[in-house]
């Protein structure tokens, strides 16, 4: 078995599968499948790029854990440095740069950890083509003795244990339960498992959008915003799964609050050539905001500014500090809220919950 391969994948489900399964907390990470073959280590991300530059020390974590040869599939985290007690998504996103010195200084003040959760091969056995029970049993000897940064996971036969996981763990920052079929062989690609996600509601301001594609007159995505403590509109995320004929709708629909960047809370969105303070009073003032994604240059960022007045109910699964995590999903809108009422006081704040107490954790039973 050889890089590329691709991970064996899971489908949302509302409830806990019962029958012969094994429950398995869900990391919020980078999905990653890693090979050792001596001091050879790669680590191949979900979409078959690879990512071992980006991770000094867990390459070094894996030759001194992994046994050698084999292919192990796991989880890529970041636990918060400042925080210590959960994990932190956007520190991890940071850590996928272009210069190697920028890696290097990162690998050092945030490192990643790495937890493991199937065996696809060991030494010249494929384990894929063997049942989840028997990946299971074989992983857990062979990483009985790890050290962090490398984790092997919590696991549970118990359906009530892994409920109470999915209300406990979620402090730490964890994303769900996963559940896995004990009879069931690696499937590449493959919607094989289950997992069971957190899902609420939050009403949210609309406070721009952005185009769809190349259209000119469709929607691609709402941005949503929630007032602070001090009053001020954060950013949150977005909403953009709608029918093609919805999107035209929407255009049509938020034409009336188009307006430019003058007072509107995210003044910040303006591209530096419309500024004022920048440029010619003469030159002519656009709506919409030019930016692009640090991870990718070729992704356009730029929004259309609205004036902050409409208020839409979305379904989101956790926050990542002040954002959703996840696109969030379209419920219905809310002419009967006040955009000053769509505050974080609103959000369902989990406990906290030591991860230290997650990464720890015993064998599966």
């Amino acid at each position: 078995m050889t890089p590329p391969y691709g991970p064996m994948l899971a489908k949302l489900v509302k409830d806990f599968p019962t029958g012969d399964v094994l429950f398995e907390p869900k990391w919020d990470g980078f999905r990653t499948l890693i090979w050792r073959s001596g001091d050879n280590v790669e680590l191949g991300s979900r979409n078959s790029k690879p990512m071992t530059r980006y991770f000094p020390e867990v390459v070094e974590a894996v030759k001194q854990n992994f046994p050698d040869p084999c292919c192990i599939d796991g989880e890529i985290i970041l636990v918060d440095p400042a925080a210590g007690d959960r994990l932190n998504f956007d520190l991890l996103q940071q850590r996928i740069h272009p210069a190697a010195s920028r890696i290097a200084k990162l690998a050092a003040q945030t490192p990643a950890s790495f937890v493991a959760f199937d065996l696809l091969a060991l030494g010249s056995t494929n384990y894929a083509e063997k049942p989840f029970r028997e990946r299971r049993a074989a992983l857990e000897e062979v990483l009985a003795g790890v050290r962090p940064p490398i984790h092997l996971t919590r696991a549970t036969s118990d359906r009530e244990e892994a409920r109470r996981w999915f209300e406990q763990f979620e402090g730490a920052g964890l994303d769900g339960v996963i559940a896995k079929p004990m009879g069931e062989p690696y499937a590449e690609d493959k919607r094989v498992m289950w997992k069971i996600k957190h899902e609420r509601t939050a009403d949210c301001v609309v406070a721009g959008y952005r185009l769809y594609r190349t259209e000119t007159d469709a929607i691609g995505s709402l941005l949503l915003g929630l007032f602070d403590d001090v009053g001020e509109l954060n950013s949150v995320g977005v909403i953009g799964a709608f029918p093609m004929e919805r999107r035209r709708e929407l255009f049509a629909e938020l034409q009336p609050l188009v307006t430019d960047f003058r007072g509107h809370p995210w003044a910040w969105g303006e591209p530096e050539e419309t500024r004022e303070d920048l440029r010619d009073q003469s030159f002519p003032r656009t709506p919409t905001a030019a930016a692009h994604s640090r991870w990718n240059a070729t992704k356009d960022l730029s929004f259309t500014p609205l004036r902050p007045e409409r208020v839409v109910e979305v379904r989101y699964d956790h926050m990542e500090g002040v954002r959703f995590r996840h696109t969030a999903q379209f419920v219905r809108w809310r002419p009967d809220r006040e955009p000053s009422s769509c505050t974080y006081a609103q959000l369902d704040e989990p406990v906290s919950y030591d991860l230290a107490d997650v990464l720890g954790g015993a064998p599966s039973r």
